[in-house]
C-alpha cells in the first residue's frame, strides 16, 4: 500500500513539472479573441489539409499601420520579419501576436518553426493612394 501511494505521488509531482509550469526562452501568447484595433492589418495563419499558409500574402498596407497575425491553425507558429525588426514569440493555436507598426517599405517574414514551407511579404507603399478624379464639370 504504502509502495502504491508513494508510486502514486512520484506520478503527480512529475506529471506536474511537465505541465508547462517552467519559464522559456521564448514569451508564448495567449489566446485573445479581441478584434484588431482600427486600422490595423490581421493576417491569418491556416492550416487545410496539412498545408500552412498565411492570407493575406503578400499583405498590402500603408506606410505607419499596424500589422497582427492570428494562428488560426491546430499548431504553434512563430513569426519573424526576416530582417530581424519583428520577432513575434510563439503564437499558440487561437492566439493573436503583439502589433508591429510598419515605418518602411515592408520585407519579407518567415514562421521560424517551419522556415521552408511558411513565408510571406508585406508590401507598404509610402503614400496613400490618391482618389480617382470625379467627372469633370466642363
Amino acid at each position: 500500500m504504502r509502495f502504491q501511494l508513494l508510486s502514486s505521488a512520484i506520478f503527480v509531482f512529475a506529471a506536474w513539472g511537465c505541465s508547462g509550469g517552467g519559464s522559456s526562452n521564448t514569451p508564448a501568447t495567449s489566446p485573445t479573441s479581441n478584434p484588431a484595433p482600427s486600422g490595423a492589418t490581421t493576417v491569418n495563419i491556416t492550416g487545410q489539409n496539412g498545408a500552412q499558409s498565411f492570407n493575406p500574402n503578400p499583405v498590402p498596407i500603408t506606410q505607419g499601420s499596424l500589422v497582427m497575425w492570428h494562428n488560426m491553425d491546430t499548431t504553434v507558429h512563430h513569426i519573424v520579419m526576416n530582417d530581424g525588426s519583428f520577432d513575434s514569440g510563439d503564437i499558440m493555436p487561437g492566439a493573436t501576436s503583439s502589433m508591429m507598426k510598419l515605418n518602411s517599405a515592408g520585407g519579407n517574414y518567415h514562421c521560424t518553426i517551419h522556415p521552408t514551407t511558411m513565408f510571406g511579404s508585406v508590401n507598404v507603399a509610402t503614400d496613400p493612394p490618391m482618389p480617382s478624379p470625379g467627372p469633370s464639370p466642363y
